[in-house]
């Protein structure tokens, strides 16, 4: 065998390496492409599940105290009434 046949099944011999060698490396990209995409997906999801849970805390909030002023407004109210009709010569 001369060099060049040796050179001809060298390269024959090293195509089809190359070429598993090149899926295999395309494969390890698109699942590390894949799993960086996963992690950005849930990172994103996550501070979005945060904010509303943090804007849901302040509606609760503020719907309570909502709650708390109506309710010293109606005991406000009903002392009102009472002394009206404690004035008017009622028993309340």
């Amino acid at each position: 065998m001369d060099a060049a046949m040796l050179t001809a099944l060298g390269a024959l011999l090293a195509s089809p390496v190359a070429a598993a060698a090149a899926i295999y490396g395309s494969r390890g990209a698109a699942r590390a492409s894949r799993e960086g995409t996963l992690m950005t997906g849930y990172d994103s999801l996550t501070a979005r599940l945060t904010a509303e849970r943090d804007k849901a805390e302040a509606d609760q909030a503020a719907a309570e105290r909502r709650a708390e002023a109506r309710e010293a407004e109606l005991v406000a109210e009903i002392a009102r009434l009472r002394l009206l009709v404690t004035e008017l010569g009622g028993m309340p």
